[in-house]
């Protein structure tokens, strides 16, 4: 418990590209990515660091990518692996859909914020409505049928200025359903095991729990 403390601390305090170059894995949604003209971590040590380490070590890693990626805290994110846990699905797949079917993931995975740390933002400013309702809460989970929509008061707004420009070429996720025109979407279906294409593994981090 005290060395996973360590290392979330760690996480916590370093800038978003530094912890994609220690996590090893792209978690800023930055295009321009450091980690992509420097793969390696961090420091005057980093090029000759070599990743391995024990069992536990690579869980608690895993589960820090995870909890990096989707801008999630432990506390909460201890709340997705219980619920998923007594799902009928996998708990791996049950803890990536509860991850992937977040308000904010959904408002990236649209296409209208270039990041996740945007999205988190543009939706705990209220700028997108479910089912007609406004919803200010990033990790409200949308449900099959849901429909999600840039509210009329947000659309002329500077910070969603090029997103009319920037959506033409954009392809959500095939349970996701994207209206490029009115900038509305509607949730399909709940993303299957074979659509969720996550850059990490799950069944690590739901072992590192289940100890």
């Amino acid at each position: 418990a005290k060395s996973e403390k360590g290392v979330a601390f760690l996480f916590m305090h370093t800038s978003k590209c530094k912890k994609c170059r220690r996590l090893g894995m792209s978690v800023c949604g930055k295009a321009k990515c450091a980690l992509k003209a420097r793969p390696y971590p961090p420091g005057m040590h980093g090029k000759a660091f070599r990743r391995g380490g024990s069992e536990f070590g690579q869980q608690l890693a895993e589960k820090q990518k995870v909890k990096a990626m989707y801008g999630v805290r432990e506390r909460q994110f201890r709340r997705y692996f219980d619920v998923a846990s007594k799902s009928r699905a996998m708990t791996a797949t049950a803890l990536a859909r509860a991850l992937e079917t977040r308000l904010d993931n959904v408002v990236y995975r649209l296409g209208f914020a270039s990041s996740r740390n945007q999205a988190r933002q543009m939706a705990g400013h209220g700028h997108f409505t479910v089912n007609g309702r406004r919803v200010d809460v990033p990790s409200y989970a949308v449900k099959k049928g849901d429909e999600i929509a840039l509210r009329d008061g947000s659309a002329g707004k500077k910070l969603f200025q090029d997103v009319r420009i920037s959506i033409k070429k954009h392809e959500p996720p095939q349970w996701l359903e994207l209206d490029k025109e009115n900038l509305k979407a509607k949730v399909k279906q709940m993303p299957s095991e074979g659509e969720l294409e996550l850059p990490f593994r799950m069944q690590l981090v739901t072992e590192l729990y289940s100890r």
